[in-house]
């Protein structure tokens, strides 16, 4: 299993979009043409680059023929699920199941997700059966791409069982006699070069990040975050994701859960603040990835709206990873009395609620 790239999609049209037989139930629907794999692709590789996790093309460990591809996709209002298609001619031999086994390996061994879920059009038995044997539990329905889908849903305490057990069997079984034995996926935060992280895990903490941990990704920085200059006292953070290398943190994110007022009314808000990354980590598209993943948490936790106070020349990054900036005034407490804010307010919306047109009182201290 590795990312898949731009050229893959050749192979990709051959195996999946050329396959009337497996496109018909995708809720993206009927696609046949090269220009479509070339667009998917595109969209594949840039959800990769957003993420630091996404969609594998899956190929025989043998042959290196290409058989489809699996993996994780992040849909802005409804978080991560798991999809598969895989080449006619293939289908039966387990690879969905397989290569489902690992994605849900990386959504919670490494990447901490606090759940996943998957969407299956009405009467695709096939795989509806593959997220079952991984241990999915009905999740109601859903609108996708404008049709009717059945939700499934996986959760890291009752999938990780199924998942290590799958995982373990593929990891020690002889190969069949047609080479059916595939490469588990550790490709996290990488194009598939080799560049030393694939040990990277994220570690969630319902709690402050530790001093230790603090003082390591610090390095003796004197302002870390570039704000001490401001003289303003922070509220603890009440979740913690810590990026792990080598079994030292190399990258963290916090944030806490409150209830906001947006134009007076009150809103269920993530405050997301503390994100930092080590000096020697950075450009390595570790912050993407814990801010990807900490946004679940907090859909996850009943959050309508996630929030971050930056510094200017942050502005272009949020926004690339689909937040907006405010053009309001932001006020929060200080023990000297209520301020407005001297940093950019970003916002990325959960719930498709509309932005602030007045005023935002964050209730509380800054995060």
């Amino acid at each position: 299993m590795e990312p898949i790239r731009r050229e893959d999609s050749d192979e990709l049209f051959e195996a999946v979009v050329s396959q009337d037989s497996v496109m018909r139930w995708l809720a993206t629907g009927r696609a046949d043409s090269r220009s479509a794999a070339r667009a998917m692709c595109d969209d594949h590789v840039a959800h990769w680059s957003r993420h630091g996790y996404g969609d594998f093309a899956v190929r025989d460990a043998a042959t290196r023929a290409f058989l489809g591809r699996v993996g994780l996709r992040n849909r802005p209002r409804y978080g991560v699920d798991i999809g598969f298609a895989v080449h006619p001619r293939t289908q039966g031999r387990g690879i969905a199941a397989e290569a489902g086994a690992a994605c849900l390996d990386l959504a919670f061994r490494r990447l901490s997700l606090p759940a996943v879920f998957a969407f299956v059009l009405p009467g695709n038995m096939a795989s509806t059966a593959v997220l079952r044997r991984l241990g999915a539990q009905e999740d109601g329905t859903v609108r996708s791409s404008g049709l009717q889908c059945l939700r499934y849903r996986f959760d890291p305490a009752t999938t990780g069982a199924t998942v290590t057990a799958r995982a373990t069997a593929t990891a020690t079984a002889p190969a069949g006699p047609a080479g059916t034995e595939h490469l588990l996926a550790e490709h996290l935060l990488t194009d598939g070069g080799d560049d030393g992280r694939t040990d990277l895990r994220l570690i969630h903490a319902q709690s402050p990040a530790s001093p230790g941990d603090r003082a390591a990704l610090h390095d003796g920085l004197p302002n870390p975050f570039g704000v001490d200059g401001l003289g303003l006292v922070w509220a603890d953070k009440q979740h913690t994701l810590t990026a792990v290398s080598g079994g030292r943190p190399v990258a963290s994110a916090g944030w806490l859960l409150r209830d906001m007022a947006f134009d007076g009314s009150r809103r269920r808000t993530a405050g997301l603040g503390g994100v930092l990354v080590h000096p020697v980590h950075r450009g390595q598209g570790i912050a993407r990835t814990l801010i990807s993943v900490a946004v679940e948490h907090a859909r996850a936790a009943g959050a309508e709206t996630m929030m971050l106070l930056c510094r200017p020349e942050l502005v272009p990054l949020y926004t690339q990873l689909g937040w907006t900036r405010l053009a309001v005034p932001v006020t929060f407490q200080q023990p000297d009395g209520v301020r407005t804010s001297p940093l950019t307010t970003m916002v990325l919306d959960l719930a498709g609620l509309p932005l602030p047109t007045v005023s935002v009182d964050l209730r509380g201290l800054p995060f």
